[in-house]
């Protein structure tokens, strides 16, 4: 596994972006809330789409598609929190499963060498 610096503080930048408006979208009381977990779960699946390489190509190729599904699933995920009024725990459950899901994926996929 390799990272590109570069394109990590690009992929960490346009999630503080994306963080910052849900913060800005978001009239609740859990506007920091949202825009952390927002930034947490984007930044991951970022960094597995752009940021990081591994050393056979058709693992990277399979990691950044499945980072790419999960950075679309948190977005719409937070669309949604977003939208409506929500408690702590639902919203903390909800996309915790889905970056559990995501780590383990992306883990298993790496260990594969293939």
């Amino acid at each position: 596994m390799k990272i590109d610096f570069f394109k990590s503080v690009v992929a960490i930048a346009i999630c503080g972006l994306i963080a910052y408006g849900f913060f800005a979208l978001n009239a609740g009381d859990n506007k920091l809330l949202l825009s952390l977990g927002c930034f947490l779960f984007m930044s991951i699946t970022t960094l597995g789409t752009i940021g990081i390489r591994f050393e056979l190509p058709r693992t990277t190729t399979l990691i950044r598609t499945v980072s790419g599904i999960f950075f679309f699933v948190a977005l719409v995920s937070n669309l949604v929190f977003s939208f409506t009024n929500f408690s702590t725990p639902p919203y903390i459950i909800t996309n915790g499963v889905f970056l559990l899901m995501y780590v383990l994926i992306s883990y298993s996929l790496s260990k594969a060498k293939q």
